[in-house]
């Protein structure tokens, strides 16, 4: 059904493996709460590509994309989103009481896991550039001979399993490297490390154009 599958299909794959906001998300979140809060928050990040494509096929992006106040709008509430997630990384790992494992207080509570949740989903939908990207990418594999809108949800759905299946991975290595450490120094850093370069590609949103 859509025009150009494997072409489609590639581009999908080298996005997903590029380095960048989801990744570093990602292990942040693996980090602090281990695998299943790494996938919790890749799951969040996955249904968003939802929608953007429920977007893009009902010519919302069009809008978004056309009206600079909107652009502006949405860029600055998610960077200042991705800020806001970065500098409380870096604080959580000054304080001692959050330090104290994290994960009985996730198995316990379970509440960590819908905030990794709710941290992946609207990193995803307050990122303007996605839905530039599914704006000019997912028109060009669509065939008019079939429904956009199914279409453009079959290919986020594409999306999302391949993101599923390499993030996944990502917050499983990030869980593995852990344990062979086993240092609370080294995860403290590695968390400091991902707040940072969530801060500064807030940042980077914020001051593109």
């Amino acid at each position: 059904m859509i025009t150009d599958f494997w072409a489609f299909f590639i581009a999908i794959l080298l996005l997903t493996m590029t380095p960048g906001l989801d990744t570093a998300l990602v292990i942040r979140n693996t980090t602090r709460g281990g695998w299943k809060d790494g996938i919790t928050c890749s799951f969040g990040i996955c249904c968003g590509l939802f929608v953007h494509a429920t977007m893009s096929a009902v010519g919302l992006s069009v809008l978004l994309v056309s009206s600079a106040e909107l652009f502006t709008a949405v860029k600055t509430i998610g960077a200042i989103y991705l800020i806001y997630l970065g500098i409380q990384s870096i604080r959580s790992t000054f304080n001692p009481y959050q330090s104290q494992n994290v994960n009985n207080v996730i198995s316990r509570e379970g509440q960590p896991l819908l905030l990794s949740f709710k941290e992946g989903f609207l990193s995803n939908i307050l990122n303007p550039k996605t839905a530039v990207f599914y704006l000019a990418l997912l028109p060009q594999f669509i065939n008019p001979e079939y429904s956009a809108f199914a279409q453009s949800l079959l290919m986020a759905s594409i999306h999302f399993i391949i993101a599923m299946l390499w993030q996944g991975g990502i917050a499983l290595l990030v869980e593995k490297a852990k344990e062979l450490m086993s240092s609370e120094k080294v995860t403290k850093r590695i968390e400091r490390v991902t707040g940072a370069v969530l801060v500064l590609l807030g940042a980077n949103l914020l001051v593109s154009k």
